[in-house]
C-alpha cells in the first residue's frame, strides 16, 4: 500500500484470495529484519513482561502471533479467513498457539479470558466499534489491557478511525488509555509514511 490508497485491510477485500500475497506488504509479512524487529520492540513495551495469554484478533497470517510467541506469550488467533489462519498455523507450527477461524466482532473463544487482546488494523472496519470494544474488553481478565493499532489512510477519500475518536470510545471502559504514535516511525512500515498510524495502549475496569 503506498500513500492515498485503501489499505490491505479493506471491509471489501476477498480474504481467502488475499492471503497468498498478504505477506508481501512490508508490515504484513514482517520479512525485512529492520520491519521485523521494529514490531517485536514496540510489542515488547506493549505486552506484559511476565508470560501471560495473548488474543490475536484479526491475526491474518500470524506475524504479531509469532513475534508475540517469542516472547513467551501464549497465543490464540482469530481469523474470519480459514486461508489466513492456515497459512498463522504454518508459521506457529511447534509454538504454543491455537488459530481459530471466527468473526473478530465476537471472536470464539467461549470462557477463556486473557491478559492482552492485541488487534490491527480490525477496528475501523467494525460497524459498532463502540460494541465491539465492549466485548473485547470483556474477554480480559482483571488487570488485562487492549493493545489497539489503526490510523487513518488516504487523502481524498480517507478511511480508518483516528486516534482521538478511538479514545474517546474507550473512555467509557478506562480512565488509563495511552496513546503512542507511529507514523514517525520508517521501520514500521518499510517506508517512510505521512498518514495517521498508532497505538493505544488501554486497561479496562473490571465490570463497566
Amino acid at each position: 500500500m503506498t500513500n492515498g490508497e485503501q489499505p490491505l485491510s479493506s471491509p471489501y477485500t476477498d480474504w481467502d484470495a488475499a492471503a497468498p500475497a498478504f505477506d508481501d506488504e512490508p508490515d504484513h509479512g514482517l520479512r525485512d529484519p529492520e520491519v521485523r524487529q521494529a514490531w517485536a520492540d514496540r510489542l515488547r513495551s506493549w505486552l506484559p513482561a511476565r508470560p501471560g495469554d495473548v488474543l490475536d484478533v484479526g491475526c491474518g497470517t500470524g506475524s504479531l502471533s509469532l513475534l508475540a510467541a517469542e516472547q513467551g506469550h501464549r497465543v490464540t488467533g482469530v481469523d474470519l479467513s480459514p486461508a489466513m489462519v492456515e497459512r498463522a498455523r504454518a508459521k506457529l507450527a511447534g509454538r504454543d498457539a491455537v488459530f481459530l477461524v471466527g468473526d473478530a466482532a465476537a471472536p470464539p473463544v467461549g470462557e477463556d479470558r486473557f491478559d492482552v487482546v492485541l488487534v490491527r488494523h480490525v477496528l475501523w472496519t467494525q460497524a459498532d466499534p463502540a460494541r465491539v470494544l465492549r466485548h473485547w474488553a470483556g474477554l480480559l481478565r482483571p488487570g488485562g489491557r487492549l493493545v489497539l493499532v489503526e490510523g487513518v489512510w488516504g487523502t481524498v477519500s480517507p478511511v480508518g478511525i483516528p486516534a482521538d475518536r478511538l479514545t474517546a470510545l474507550l473512555a467509557p471502559l478506562t480512565g488509563n488509555a495511552r496513546v503512542e504514535q507511529l507514523s514517525g516511525d520508517a521501520r514500521l512500515w518499510g517506508r517512510a509514511v505521512t498518514d495517521e498510524r498508532y497505538a493505544v495502549v488501554a486497561v479496562p475496569v473490571p465490570g463497566v
